[in-house]
């Protein structure tokens, strides 16, 4: 099973941090060069415990349905979400939250089987883990710069 691991500082209060991580609004800001849409579910605000989206996607040039839901959740230092449905054969995402000094520390911590066996394999090792590790790594920029400016007054509500 492949596992991504992306750490990301972001000089911003790690309740901030946490909360923008598992904003749907943000979400769809950050991947919308995939055209990225939460179609079921929660499909705006702050998603939370046992809640789930669904979201439709257009990943190597094939429309896609995704849904995932939040398995765990402690409130400011992490929460999991796992695949319900969709196109990977499992998939699961921990976010991690840890304050040290000035800055928060995130981690993510992405594990997941591609389908279709040997195929998917090759697939993955050849296309999918880079694209997934920079389409994470894109999403950990956008909340870092929301983070670190005013921005993320406009998805998070005082």
């Amino acid at each position: 099973m492949p596992i991504i691991q992306l750490d990301t500082e972001i000089k911003a209060p790690l309740e901030r941090c946490f909360d923008l991580s598992r904003s749907i609004d943000l979400h769809k800001i950050s991947v919308s060069h995939t055209k990225e849409e939460a179609v079921g579910g929660v499909t705006s605000g702050l998603i939370g415990l046992n809640e789930i989206v669904t979201w439709q996607a257009k990943h190597f040039g094939i429309k896609q349905k995704l849904t995932t839901k939040i398995t765990e959740f402690k409130r400011p230092d992490y929460f999991v979400d796992e695949m319900v449905k969709g196109a990977f054969s499992s998939f699961r995402h921990e976010h991690y939250f840890e304050w040290i000094e000035d800055s928060t520390l995130m981690r993510d911590i992405f594990y997941y089987t591609a389908p279709f066996g040997f195929i998917g394999r090759l697939f993955n090792s050849m296309v999918l883990q880079e694209y997934m590790r920079n389409l994470l790594s894109t999403r950990n920029n956008a909340i870092k710069e929301f983070a670190e400016s005013d921005r993320w007054k406009k998805l998070l509500a005082s």
